[in-house]
């Protein structure tokens, strides 16, 4: 496998569409994260399934959030995308997030083409009012067995609010 901060870019975070590489499939219970110094894919655990994600969860390149970690994206697409793959994908938003008193914003995101929708889904406005609830739920509930009140959803930006995040993470990264 590739180092996917050595081959990719962020992308074009002024127009809204930047690279994303998925690490766990939508409707996984399992936590795979990119390990930056092995530059691979590890499996970190396994979460009780009800705590399954509720999208594809992934990461951008050359990025790095306040918690150390790249920037974590939540990638919106009808059926789940495998592990290790990367995609050009249009920013729709953020979610704002605190895990343990650490910032840990989670970008939302649609394939940049997405030919099922016609590219549709434009902004948060576009998505089911459903689907943002149980994205909040999750994050707000999924370490409940382990460390309850642990996590903190502080609710949901904008596409100029998400870049501004893209921009501090690419920063960040930058000055490492």
């Amino acid at each position: 496998m590739a180092d996917f901060n050595q081959i990719l870019t962020p992308g074009d975070v002024e127009n809204g569409i930047i690279n994303v590489v998925i690490e766990i499939p939508a409707g996984s219970s399992h936590k795979i994260e990119w390990n930056r110094d092995l530059a691979v894919m590890q499996l970190d655990r396994v979460d009780p399934a009800i705590f399954a994600k509720p999208t594809n969860y992934g990461f951008i390149p050359q990025t790095l959030d306040e918690d150390g970690d790249e920037l974590d994206a939540l990638i919106i697409t009808d059926s789940p995308l495998p592990t290790g793959i990367f995609l050009e994908a249009r920013v729709i938003g953020v979610l704002r997030f605190v895990d343990d008193d650490e910032v840990d914003d989670k970008i939302i995101v649609v394939p940049a083409d997405d030919r099922n929708t016609g590219n549709a889904i434009k902004s948060l406005d576009d998505l089911p009012k459903q689907l943002l609830n149980q994205i909040d739920h999750h994050f707000t509930h999924y370490k409940d067995l382990k460390k309850p009140g642990s996590t903190v959803v502080k609710g949901f930006g904008d596409i100029e609010e998400a870049k501004a995040i893209i921009r501090e993470s690419i920063t960040r990264w930058n000055e490492k």
